[in-house]
């Protein structure tokens, strides 16, 4: 089995799609994913596409994009959302300086509440990290301090140093399909040396298809091709690396019920 640790099936992109999308995904052996939740105010949308798929499990969070929007958020309300029994994870939630939608001190604001929220629920943190690698490894490590707590740098395209510093820090690191890009090259080489036991593969679909649907809609079932690259780059078999990638989303993810991985 391999799972998609991150898409967002409550995109318009796919409305009215799930049932096929999750049809393809099985007959690429991608038989479990978890939909992102990007908006708090959202979340009741993005359960009910969880509870109506018995291989599709939800997170709760605000994307640092709409921090400004969701400020009032707390981390209260975050923590009583994830005991929805579908919901396996905390975020997104993070820094993107690259865009800059939201003020930076409310995007760090809600960033730290989310880290509240996944320390207090033992979930794991799903981060989003966009050109913001310094405050990035700031707050992680502050806040590690303050006490541990469980994460996964989601759709790794950052420098060597977040990897190397987030690796010490004990999180999870995931690739998408631009691993497979052809000016990846940079980030191909740091894949090569993230320890076996933290690697995750995602889609972030509707985002970043692989090579060789790059410019189109991306879906679960292409997250296949970004494994395939994966253990190319370790030296193992596509059957290894899902089986690792695998083991790391159970670890990590611990929330989601073992049946879940017999379906």
């Amino acid at each position: 089995m391999i799972v998609d640790s991150h898409c967002h099936l409550d995109f318009p992109d796919f409305a009215g799609q799930a049932d096929d999308l999750i049809a393809r995904a099985k007959a690429a052996d991608v038989g479990l994913m978890v939909t992102i939740c990007t908006r708090v105010r959202r979340f009741a949308d993005i359960a009910a596409i969880a509870d109506s798929h018995d291989t599709v499990f939800c997170s709760v969070g605000t994307h640092p994009h709409e921090a400004a929007e969701e400020i009032d958020v707390t981390a209260d309300d975050l923590v009583r959302l994830a005991a929805h029994p579908k919901c396996v994870a905390i975020g997104e939630s993070g820094l993107d300086y690259f865009y800059d939608s939201s003020p930076r001190p409310d995007q760090a604001a809600m960033f730290r509440r989310h880290i509240d929220a996944a320390r207090r629920t033992g979930l794991p943190l799903v981060i989003h990290s966009r050109d913001a690698d310094d405050d990035m490894i700031a707050i992680l490590e502050d806040e590690q301090a303050r006490g541990t707590f469980t994460a996964l740098l989601h759709c790794f395209s950052s420098s060597r140093q977040l990897m190397e510093r987030a690796v010490a820090l004990g999180l999870g690191i995931s690739f998408s399909g631009i691993l497979t890009f052809k000016r990846s090259a940079e980030l191909r080489d740091i894949a090569s040396d993230v320890p076996m036991d933290r690697l995750l593969v995602e889609t972030d679909a509707p985002y970043l298809a692989p090579q060789p649907w790059r410019g189109k809609r991306n879906e679960p079932a292409y997250v296949a091709h970004t494994l395939q690259v994966l253990a190319e780059l370790k030296g193992v078999s596509p059957a290894e690396m899902a089986a690792t990638t695998t083991a790391n989303f159970r670890r990590l993810f611990s929330k989601v019920p073992e049946g879940a991985f017999r379906s």
